[in-house]
């Protein structure tokens, strides 16, 4: 292969991958590791053991609300114990796991349920979560709630103090036939029904995407596919020590990148995860220097606030070990400036939800290419195709379409089969990413396919006019988009927000990106903001400034 040349010496391309029901890599770790740490969540710790003996009686008390093989079972919830127990316990019952946003909004939320045919809800009583759930019992096909407290699961006082001191954020909710304790889901002796999973067929999670055509679908991951990704990434990251690692769990569960990156990957290692219900600076820089954290995946905008945090100095960083950027393209600067402060390396990843996630990454122990996203994960392959004729591979260094196959591929996209083979052509999942092989087998992403702007008929990606913008050190955030023009059909425009107590004037900033930037790629538009919209996951938007610009030109 292209690559294996560059390949780190102590990792296999060829490894053998096979796959297993997914909740075996926690009864594997139960086995080796049970007295360990699993979770430590805002102080309270729970051990490998209990986590089990808790999965294994959600999987009972699923089983007894009807849940068998294929039922499909919906997850609204922020980072806490009970996402953990609930999606092994789903998963252990032969049930499937849809994750739900806790951003979505009510329409989101019912196209999903119905498309999806999910039954069953797990969430909590907080009024930002149980209120949108309860609300639909009698408009959809949603026929039970399971709801579970943050009381349950925080130490002593705090379980007390909550509901007194957070009562404005609390919802009251009543047991009813349709309306289940998580409590009382988990009141029994975890007797359940052993139900046999072919891992290479079964689906284990439902992983809804805007994916490449924009249209929200659930992409089929079976036991296998998310199985194999964290065996790649496991032998990826060589030099972590089984049962003795400390994981930094900020990133929400829901998105795929946490559930498989955080979530599933320190069970498997048997690490502790240092876990938050969300991103906030201050206490995960606190929880990293006191509890010794040793990895850390995030998004660029997390790494990019840890890095600008006036008062970093003040924080030791020096235990973590790697970190890993995805989501989003990282910046180099940021790249940079982050592992000046840790000492740790800081590699970009990339993959789609369709693939489990991760595709590619910089090697810890080897070369990092300045704005490559790295080599494939073992027995992974990336072709570059023609995107008019995706059946032809272009050659190394052409620039096409990226397309990705392994084990990690999913297996298609729920009741949309005609989308699915439009996606994935001759065994190889279409990425809708523009870029190219280097000589070394690196791969380097260009842009999105729909994020190209024409100007005049020439390619500008938005991505090459974000890192020049990047250069200049009063630029916190960056966003670029096309917008109709009528003399050059789209003209590049560029939001932007400074850093903390930076003035500049649009001038000051053409005139920087004069020798940074082509004639074309330099921005006709500025805009100056306070505040730039983001995912769930804290990547940098660009679908709700295309739509004020759409508005604007009506």
């Amino acid at each position: 292969m292209l690559w294996e040349k560059k390949y780190p010496e102590d990792v296999d391309w060829n490894s053998e991958i096979k796959g297993e029901p997914l909740f075996s890599i926690l009864d594997n770790t139960v086995k080796n590791f049970g007295n360990r740490k699993c979770i430590d969540f805002l102080g309270k710790e729970f051990s490998y053991k209990k986590i089990s003996q808790m999965v294994d009686r959600a999987a009972l008390g699923f089983q007894q609300l009807g849940v068998t093989k294929g039922t499909k079972v919906g997850l609204f919830l922020p980072n806490c114990p009970q996402f953990v127990v609930s999606y092994f316990g789903i998963l252990k019952a032969g049930g499937v796991v849809v994750n739900f946003s806790p951003l979505y909004a009510e329409n989101e939320i019912i196209h999903q349920l119905e498309d999806s045919d999910t039954d069953i809800m797990v969430t909590l009583n907080l009024k930002i979560l149980y209120p949108k759930i309860f609300n639909l019992l009698n408009k959809t096909r949603l026929k039970k709630i399971i709801v579970g407290t943050f009381a349950e699961v925080i130490p002593f006082p705090k379980n007390i103090l909550f509901p007194l001191v957070k009562m404005r954020e609390i919802s009251n909710f009543d047991s009813t036939e349709d309306i289940v304790p998580f409590a009382e889901l988990i009141n029994n002796d975890g007797d359940y029904k052993n139900i046999s999973i072919d891992p290479d067929e079964d689906i284990a999670v439902l992983q809804y995407t805007g994916g490449t055509t924009g249209v929200s679908k659930g992409a089929m991951l079976t036991h296998s596919n998310l199985y194999a990704n964290l065996i790649q990434e496991r032998l990826w990251f060589p030099g972590f020590s089984m049962g003795e690692e400390s994981v930094m769990a900020v990133l929400p569960f829901f998105h795929v990148f946490a559930m498989t990156v955080v979530m599933n990957m320190s069970i498997q290692m048997g690490a502790k995860m240092i876990m938050h219900p969300r991103f906030e600076l201050l206490p995960v820089l606190k929880d990293i220097h006191s509890k010794k954290a040793t990895f850390l995946a995030g998004v660029p905008t997390m790494y990019n606030a840890i890095l600008n945090y006036p008062k970093i100095s003040k924080f030791d960083l020096s235990s973590i070990k790697a970190c890993l950027s995805g989501g989003a393209p990282l910046p180099l600067d940021v790249k940079k400036g982050f592992e000046n402060i840790t000492g740790c390396t800081l590699v970009e990843g990339y993959g789609l939800t369709e693939t489990s996630p991760v595709a590619c990454a910089n090697p810890i122990n080897g070369e990092n290419k300045e704005n490559s996203v790295g080599l494939p994960m073992p027995k992974t392959l990336i072709h570059i195709s023609d995107k008019e004729n995706p059946k032809k591979i272009l050659k190394q260094g052409e620039i096409g379409e990226i397309c990705i196959s392994g084990p990690q591929v999913m297996k298609g996209y729920w009741k949309k089969p005609g989308v699915t083979n439009e996606t994935i052509i001759d065994g190889r999942f279409r990425t809708g990413d523009v870029g190219y092989l280097d000589e070394d087998g690196y791969t380097f992403i260009i842009d999105r396919i729909k994020d190209l702007v024409l100007v005049n008929g020439f390619n500008v990606y938005p991505r090459n006019v974000e890192e020049g913008i990047y250069k200049h050190p009063s630029i916190a955030e960056v966003t670029v988009i096309g917008i109709p023009d009528s003399s050059s059909g789209e003209a590049v425009k560029a939001f932007i927000k400074l850093k903390d107590g930076e003035n500049l004037e649009v001038r000051d900033l053409l005139n920087f990106l004069k020798d940074k930037l082509s004639k074309i790629e330099i921005p006709k538009f500025l805009e100056f903001r306070d505040e730039l919209p983001k995912t769930m996951i804290g990547k940098l938007s660009k679908k709700e400034l295309v739509a004020e610009e759409i508005e604007k030109n009506k």
